[in-house]
């Protein structure tokens, strides 16, 4: 059996992001809790919150956290099924580097 294509392969990319949906769906379990975890820290410290900034918060805590994971899942998937080797270099033959 030969070596995958990387993301050129239809089954390998299924499975790679399957996987990356699986890992994303997971973080999202993650980034929910601590987003409910950071607004009970700061109504026990602050008291009382409105809603907006209770809502604000939550939203600004899960959408960091789920966009950093989104971006890592990207660079670990790009880089493990062997894409990033397949990007040909076609810019540092030309640069001169002044030896």
């Amino acid at each position: 059996m030969d070596a995958p294509q990387g993301l050129d392969d239809p089954e390998y990319a299924a499975f790679a992001w399957g996987r990356y949906r699986r890992i994303l769906g997971g973080m999202a379990l993650v980034a929910l809790g601590v987003a409910i975890l950071s607004v009970l820290i700061l109504w026990h410290w602050l008291g009382w919150l409105n809603f907006t900034i209770a809502f604000a918060t939550g939203l600004g805590v899960f959408f960091t956290i789920l966009l950093g994971a989104a971006l890592m899942g990207l660079m670990f998937l790009s880089s493990g099924t062997g894409h990033d080797a397949q990007v040909e270099d076609r810019i540092s033959p030309e640069i001169d580097i002044g030896d």
